[in-house]
């Protein structure tokens, strides 16, 4: 049942386009005891069937950009493969607490840009009760 829950929570996560495995990968090793390369593993694999559902669904919505689409998955092709090759001489520990790093720094990084957002839109606001 654990199991399960993590499966449907990240694959609501991943469909958002935010990333199943923001939940999946620390759920994983946090909830059913799975070292970090494994749960990394288990999250490229489950990703094929939930990132197909999740594109078809946002095609049909026009929700994609089809003229960067050629050089994002080239340049992703490339950086996935020497990201593996990385991941294959870090150890588990030290993989653990560098994806624990990026996930805090793209938190704060969201944090940041969502003010600057609203501080537009405030100022935006106040321009138009100006005029």
């Amino acid at each position: 049942m654990k199991l399960f829950i993590i499966g449907f929570l990240s694959g609501i996560v991943g469909g958002m386009g935010i990333g199943g495995g923001t939940i999946l990968i620390p759920s994983l090793t946090i909830f059913a005891n799975i070292e970090q390369h494994m749960a990394q593993s288990v999250n490229l694999l489950s990703f094929i069937p939930t990132a197909t559902i999740a594109l078809l669904y946002h095609l049909k919505q026009k929700n994609v950009v089809l003229n960067i689409i050629l050089n994002i998955i080239l340049s992703g092709l490339v950086g996935s493969l020497i990201g593996s090759y990385i991941s294959i001489y870090i150890n588990s520990y030290m993989l653990k607490r560098l994806f624990a790093v990026f996930l805090f720094i793209m938190g704060i990084y969201e944090i940041i840009s969502k003010q600057k957002i609203g501080e537009k839109q405030n100022e935006k606001a106040q321009n138009k009760k100006i005029k």
